[in-house]
């Protein structure tokens, strides 16, 4: 945990270790911290605590310099939340069911600490459902057979869209939802690209892969807007 540094979120459409081979964009989170060895927390709680996601997050970790761990919810869980959470550098939130997520965070009280967390220092991160979550609403897969939006944890403004050119029904269901007044204009990000944000302000759009990009999402006279935003492509890692 860095105290002094601004409040950091970095937000992944898709991509990282969960999707690539190509660990660019867990690189560039651990980069954030100013650390050589920074601690780094990854939190499977929307697979429900996979096996083999959280195995998938340790294989990633050893071919990066830092100090893993996980925060499991669905065996038994760690007693002290807050300063489990509080001593890492990196909560770095993995995909699956957000509404499932949230339920069982504030169940916990970890929304909560994690806001703590976020504005003490330590970097908010997360794919796709851990991704979302940090906006006011997102585009969500929970409910079978259906995109719906879901109200999230608000730390960011607006609302946020994962997978958009990796899931054929993203994109229309976002613009959508976004005529319907039943979403807040915001952010889409194609997989392998990611929001950082510093506050509640978007600091850059960075990606894995050439073709990969974010866009800002608004209604302007009963139509949607979309805009393609500036796209810092990393170097493979």
């Amino acid at each position: 945990m860095t105290v002094g540094r601004k409040p950091v979120i970095i937000a992944l459409g898709g991509g990282g270790f969960s999707m690539e081979e190509n660990l660019a964009l867990d690189q560039y989170i651990l980069d954030q911290t100013g650390s050589d060895r920074p601690r780094v927390c990854f939190v499977p709680t929307a697979s429900g605590d996979a096996e083999g996601y959280i195995a998938k997050f340790y294989s990633a970790a050893a071919r990066l310099s830092c100090e893993p761990s996980h925060l499991a919810f669905f065996k038994r869980t760690v007693s002290d939340l807050r300063s489990f959470v509080l001593a890492k550098d990196v909560i770095y939130v993995g995909g699956g069911n957000t509404r499932s997520l949230l339920a069982v965070w504030r169940d916990w009280g970890l929304d909560e600490i994690l806001y703590d967390a976020w504005q003490s220092g330590v970097i908010l991160a997360g794919v796709s459902a851990g991704a979302i979550s940090w906006f006011e609403n997102g585009v969500t897969d929970s409910v079978e057979g259906d995109l719906l939006s879901l109200g999230c944890l608000g730390f960011l403004p607006g609302s946020c869209c994962p997978h958009y050119d990796g899931e054929a029904d993203r994109r229309p269901t976002y613009h959508d939802l976004l005529l319907a007044r039943k979403i807040s204009p915001g952010l889409a990000l194609d997989d392998g690209a990611a929001a950082h944000f510093e506050g509640k302000e978007l600091k850059r759009i960075i990606s894995s892969r050439d073709e990969a990009k974010g866009y800002s999402l608004t209604i302007e006279d009963n139509s949607v807007r979309e805009t393609p935003l500036e796209t810092e492509v990393l170097d493979e890692t």
